[in-house]
C-alpha cells in the first residue's frame, strides 16, 4: 500500500513538472488573447496602480500629478456598466446622457476634461497602452490643465471588460 502510494504521488510530481504550455495561435501566427479576469485583489489594486502610471506618463513630460476623485469614479462606473448594457463602447449613455451630464449626476464641480472608453479582455496597464498609442485618447490623459482622475470598469461573465477613465480640471 506504501509503494502504491507513493508510486501515486512520484506520478503526480511528474507530471507537475511537464514542460511549458504553448499558447495557442491564431490565423496570424501571434498568440490568441487570454481574456484577463479581475479578482477581488485586482480589483482593489486596478485604481492606484492606473494613477501610479498616469502620474508617471505626466511626470516625464512635466506635468502635474493626476489625484484619484470619487466623482469621477462614480460616473466611470456608470459608463462601463451602461455600454456593456448596450453592448457597444461610445459616449452616450442609454438615455442620451452625455460624460459632462454624467459627471454633474455624480456631483463632480469641476471642468471634464475628457473620457476615455474601451470594450476590451485586456487588463488595465494594456488598456492604458493603447489610449497612449492614439492621439485623441492620449491628449485627454496628458492635459496640462487636468489635475482629477476617475477610472472605472464593468466585466462581463464571459470576460469582456468596459474601461472608462475620466479627466477632470
Amino acid at each position: 500500500m506504501k509503494l502504491r502510494a507513493l508510486t501515486m504521488v512520484a506520478v503526480l510530481a511528474l507530471a507537475a513538472c511537464g514542460g511549458p504550455r504553448t499558447p495557442a495561435l491564431g490565423p496570424d501566427g501571434q498568440p490568441l488573447p487570454v481574456a484577463y479576469k479581475i479578482s477581488g485583489r485586482e480589483a482593489s489594486a486596478i485604481p492606484g496602480r492606473v494613477l501610479q502610471q498616469v502620474n508617471g506618463l505626466r511626470a516625464n513630460v512635466g506635468l502635474a500629478p493626476l489625484t484619484p476623485n470619487p466623482q469621477l469614479d462614480a460616473a466611470a462606473l456608470a459608463q462601463s456598466r451602461d455600454m456593456s448594457a448596450q453592448n457597444r463602447a461610445w459616449h452616450f449613455g442609454s438615455d442620451g446622457s452625455s460624460p459632462l451630464d454624467r459627471i454633474q449626476r455624480s456631483g463632480y464641480t469641476g471642468r471634464l476634461i475628457g473620457e476615455n472608453i474601451s470594450e476590451t479582455y485586456e487588463n488595465d496597464i494594456a488598456t492604458l497602452n493603447a489610449w497612449m498609442q492614439e492621439r485623441d485618447t492620449r491628449d485627454v490623459i496628458m492635459d496640462p490643465s487636468a489635475r482629477n482622475l476617475g477610472i472605472a470598469w464593468y466585466q462581463e461573465q464571459g470576460g469582456k471588460i468596459w474601461w472608462t477613465l475620466l479627466v477632470g480640471a
